[in-house]
């Protein structure tokens, strides 16, 4: 069957160093199965982004038959609408892939806008149930997709007698509140005094990472805490492997991959409750759940880990069956029927 070839609106800005989106990894995939994908944009700066990405639909416009837009909340939602209006006077069908676990307060701030936005999509999808949930308001036809895994990449190591040996993977930024993994660490260490935490994560420019070293160094935990900074997507199962429980500190969220990605591995998640992660994680089937911002609680969810190997082992056992059902070869094919619908009747 052939398909149509298809245009990709989003961030490929690893070749920069940056986090690697899924973004990139769906357009690898469709190459792979056949598909023909144009990508936009590679551009690092802002606003060559957005010229790249305008610039290229229209350029362009004779290469592909139907595009994918990612849509994020704050400025970037200004590129997304952009995009689309190009789109909508090319008379392009075009899918919009919803980001970003801030997008719903986002959308109550401007309702109008987002409401009009997914209004004229030929489909919305959205990653995770807490975002088709809450972004209904705004459309109600939102299909789920979920953020996929190559679930072979992540080898499985049953926890049961953890060590507390501590890992968080994130960028440093306000939104996933860092320091608090510290927090976390410092009370953890008063009954396990071997603990260690590994927090790795590009730095974000917002002063996160350096909370982080105040925070160790006015506690004395210099020497219980590793700052190893970015670390490479094709590691990640590598690093992940060093550890036994998993700290999501985040204060926002949708559905983080990195916590996905623990999971396939078997690492035991400690996770606040906030966004979408009760959507993924089930307190005490395959993840511990605490209220947002309660250091005291997460520590005694790490406490109670190294206190009941078969509590430990059957949050292992659960996450990686979950994270199986991410794989890739569920996943792709529910885009490829999505693109061909969307082309057949746009």
């Amino acid at each position: 069957m052939s398909h149509p070839p298809v245009l990709l609106v989003g961030n490929f800005l690893s070749r920069h160093g940056l986090g690697r989106a899924v973004g990139e990894d769906l357009s690898e995939h469709l190459h792979a199965r056949g598909w023909q994908v144009i990508t936009t944009s590679h551009q690092r700066s802002r606003a060559l982004r957005l010229a790249d990405m305008l610039t290229t639909a229209l350029k362009q416009r004779n290469q592909y038959r139907l595009a994918l837009v990612e849509v994020y909340s704050g400025a970037a939602f200004r590129w997304a609408e952009a995009v689309c209006l190009i789109l909508r006077w090319l008379k392009k069908p075009y899918i919009l892939w919803l980001h970003g676990g801030n997008l719903p307060h986002f959308a109550q701030k401007c309702s109008g806008r987002v409401s009009r936005l997914l209004r004229h999509a030929h489909a919305v999808v959205a990653p995770s149930a807490y975002l088709q949930e809450h972004m209904r308001l705004y459309r109600q036809d939102i299909l789920l997709i979920p953020n996929p895994l190559e679930i072979r990449r992540y080898p499985f190591r049953l926890r049961r007698d953890l060590r507390p040996s501590l890992v968080w993977l994130r960028a440093f930024h306000a939104i996933y509140r860092p320091a608090m993994a510290v927090e976390v660490l410092r009370r953890v260490k008063e009954w396990a005094p071997d603990v260690h935490l590994t927090m790795y994560g590009p730095e974000k420019g917002d002063g996160s990472l350096q909370e982080v070293r105040r925070t160790a160094q006015r506690y004395g935990l210099e020497g219980a805490l590793s700052l190893p900074g970015r670390v490479p997507k094709e590691e990640v199962p590598q690093v992940l492997q060093q550890g036994d429980i998993f700290l999501n500190t985040a204060g926002v969220d949708n559905t983080p991959v990195s916590v996905m990605e623990a999971m396939a591995c078997g690492l035991c998640v400690v996770s606040t409750r906030v966004g979408g992660t009760p959507y993924l994680l089930q307190h005490e089937q395959d993840a511990l759940l605490v209220p947002p911002a309660d250091a005291d609680a997460m520590a005694e969810a790490v406490l109670r880990l190294l206190r009941e190997p078969d509590l430990a082992e059957r949050l292992s056992c659960s996450a990686r069956r979950k994270a199986e059902a991410f794989d890739w070869s569920v996943v792709l094919p529910q885009w490829e029927k999505l693109f061909d619908e969307v082309f057949a009747h746009g």
